[in-house]
C-alpha cells in the first residue's frame, strides 16, 4: 500500500511563505505525473501545480504562477510546494496526488490514483 503523507501546512501571514512536503512511503514515482491540489471550505477541488516525471516540466494554476513553485525530490521520493507571497485566498487544505498510468500530468483530480491525507494551509489577512 503506496502511502503519501504531506506536511509543512500552518497559519501563515498574508505575504508570507511555507514550504509544503509530500513524502512517499514506498517505492519511487520519479516517472509518473505528480500535483498538488486544494480545496477550500464550500469549494470543489482545484488544480494547483504538477510536475511531469523524468522530465523537467512544471505546470501551474493561473491563481498561483509566479508565486509557487513545485519540485521533486527523486533520492528522498519527495514533492514539495514552495508557496511565496500568499494570500487570504491560498487558504485551503492542500493536497499531493499521483499519476502513476501518466508521466505528463492533467489537470483532473480523477486522473489521480494517488492521494495523501492533506495539509491545512491558513493565510490571515
Amino acid at each position: 500500500q503506496v502511502q503519501l503523507v504531506e506536511t509543512g501546512g500552518k497559519l501563515v501571514q498574508t505575504g508570507g511563505s511555507l514550504r509544503l512536503s509530500c513524502a512517499s512511503s514506498r517505492g519511487s514515482f520519479s516517472n509518473y505525473a505528480m500535483a498538488w491540489f486544494r480545496q477550500a471550505p464550500g469549494k470543489e477541488r482545484e488544480f494547483v501545480a504538477a510536475n511531469a516525471g523524468g522530465v523537467s516540466r512544471s505546470f501551474y494554476a493561473d491563481s498561483v504562477k509566479g508565486r509557487f513553485t513545485i519540485s521533486r525530490d527523486v533520492s528522498r521520493n519527495t514533492l514539495y510546494l514552495q508557496m511565496d507571497s500568499l494570500k487570504p485566498e491560498d487558504t485551503a487544505i492542500y493536497y499531493c496526488a499521483v499519476d502513476s498510468r501518466r508521466s505528463l500530468p492533467t489537470f483532473y483530480s480523477s486522473d489521480y490514483n494517488y492521494w495523501g491525507q492533506g495539509t491545512q494551509v491558513t493565510v490571515s489577512s
